[in-house]
């Protein structure tokens, strides 16, 4: 019995010493097995790693690529409008050549002068005649300012100095006028320039338009000053000096009073107005997009592309008016294209509101509708008026253009900067 029990031990024990060797020999199967999926996933991740990295880069790319693309197709299509318009314009201007050089024609005959063929000469003025007698005649700067008629003189400036820069992005318009105080035109002109890369001013163009048609002597005198302050600009096209005729203006002596303004504030609205005008009227022909500024003003580092680049990312092509600044005037986008359409509005009602009243009322009749309420045209107009935040310019005059005004306006949206030192160098002339 003892022996038997004996023997049913050892069978227990050499069953457990196998089991015991099963079960290692399963576990350094398992192990073996756990080792090998992990060189596999450590194999799996190194390949693939690349690949991975490669597709997020690849990713990045396709995304620039398609951002440059959509920005090149933009400029396309910008300057393909701006070139439809330019080609109208010469279209009017050949017309207008035609129909003076018949008129020429027809004087000198009529004078004795010349002698041409009788019946090709009244062949042609009996075809133009017809001609022009079954012409529809639209509404026109003449029809505005109807005293320049016959005057071709006074829509070109008076003074001019340029070296005929084209085709730029972008042109800005700085009007000036004389004040008796301070200047802040050099702070102006310098901090426009000195905040453009390289790159940038070999595709823009600054336009100062001295507002002083009835003062020659100081027009002269200012133009030479910024020629010799701004000489390099100058010479490489960044900058022109321009100033406009006095016969453009009408006779602001007999305007009406409005909207309580005395008639100086009447007077001087007014002539701003067609200042603004023929500086816009100016500057159409010269890039794609033209942007109004005034003399006294700071801009931000980079501005310029900015600018460009706000411009590029608008989704439609509807928009009218983008604005770089919440005050008045400045810093307020055009397209060239739209410049006539605009300019026109103004000369139709330019002696009866401001022009910042006059912009409104032009984006409001362009889109709201009389049916619906006040809400519903602000969210019109805010379609087509686009704001930039922050702001790319800061007003840091004082005292206004106009005289006796103070005006200490700031944009809230401009962020901090470094206080402007003046300088009343230009202002000096005033004084010759």
């Amino acid at each position: 019995m003892q022996m038997m029990r004996w023997k049913v031990r050892c069978s227990c024990l050499s069953l457990c010493s196998s089991c015991l060797n099963t079960g290692r020999h399963v576990g350094r199967k398992l192990m073996r097995i756990r080792v090998k999926l992990r060189n596999l996933v450590l194999m799996t991740f190194v390949c693939l790693s690349p690949l991975m990295w490669l597709s997020l880069f690849l990713k990045d790319d396709c995304e620039k690529y398609n951002e440059v693309l959509e920005k090149r197709f933009s400029d396309i299509r910008n300057r393909l409008r701006y070139a439809e318009s330019l080609n109208r314009q010469r279209e009017n201007d050949l017309f207008i050549l035609r129909n003076q050089f018949f008129d020429l024609v027809s004087t000198m005959h009529s004078n004795g002068t010349v002698q041409p063929n009788r019946m090709l000469l009244d062949v042609m003025m009996s075809n133009t005649k017809q001609y022009m007698s079954s012409l529809v005649h639209f509404p026109s700067v003449l029809t505005h300012l109807p005293h320049l008629t016959g005057h071709p003189e006074h829509m070109k400036p008076a003074f001019n100095i340029s070296k005929n820069r084209h085709g730029v992005s972008i042109v800005m318009g700085v009007p000036t006028i004389k004040r008796e105080k301070i200047s802040y035109l050099t702070e102006t002109l310098r901090s426009l320039i000195d905040e453009l890369s390289a790159e940038e001013k070999e595709d823009c163009l600054i336009v100062l338009f001295i507002a002083e048609p009835w003062d020659l002597h100081y027009v002269k005198d200012l133009g030479y000053k910024v020629h010799s302050l701004f000489r390099d600009h100058i010479q490489s096209g960044l900058l022109e000096v321009i100033a406009p005729p006095a016969g453009f203006y009408p006779d602001l002596e007999h305007l009406k009073e409005s909207f309580g303004d005395p008639i100086v504030r009447v007077r001087w609205r007014t002539k701003q107005t067609l200042d603004y005008s023929f500086l816009m009227l100016h500057a159409q022909s010269r890039g794609l997009y033209y942007v109004q500024l005034e003399d006294d003003v700071m801009a931000k580092p980079g501005y310029l592309s900015v600018m460009k680049s706000f411009a590029y990312q608008q989704k439609t092509d509807d928009w009218m008016l983008l604005e770089f600044s919440s005050l008045g005037f400045i810093g307020k986008m055009f397209k060239s294209t739209d410049l006539s359409f605009v300019v026109e509005f103004f000369l139709m009602f330019h002696a009866d509101k401001p022009i910042d009243w006059l912009l409104d009322h032009l984006l409001m009749v362009k889109v709201c509708n009389p049916d619906k309420d006040q809400k519903h045209c602000r969210h019109m107009t805010h379609a087509i008026r686009r704001r930039f935040k922050p702001s790319l310019f800061q007003h840091i005059g004082v005292t206004s253009s106009l005289k006796g005004k103070i005006q200490r306006l700031k944009d809230k949206d401009f962020g901090k900067m470094e206080p402007a030192t003046l300088s009343t160098s230009l202002c000096e002339c005033a004084d010759d």
